[in-house]
């Protein structure tokens, strides 16, 4: 079992994903703060439910991103997910 998605590891993931840095909109708890308050847009969280998928073989559809409005929301539906509905990356165990 892969360990939890954590808020840092979700930070990094948004930062990486929103096509420029971002570090102060995601500086302290901003965990139940609305994505669009912190200035994602839909195109970067679809990329970021990319990453998760590769990183925790979660799978987010694009419908559901949209649903997903805080990180906290993320977090949960990552760490919230079943095991035997995760996917298995090549190379990841």
């Amino acid at each position: 079992m892969s360990s939890p998605m954590t808020i840092d590891d979700l930070r990094r993931m948004l930062i990486a994903c929103a096509g420029e840095t971002r570090p102060a909109a995601l500086a302290g708890d901003f965990a139940d703060r609305d994505f669009e308050e912190l200035g994602y847009d839909s195109l970067a969280l679809m990329e970021t439910a990319a990453r998760i998928q590769d990183a925790y073989g979660v799978r987010i559809p694009d419908e559901r991103v949209a649903d997903l409005r805080t990180p906290r929301a993320v977090l949960d539906a990552v760490n919230g997910a079943p095991a035997a509905s995760r996917t298995t990356r090549p190379g990841r165990t």
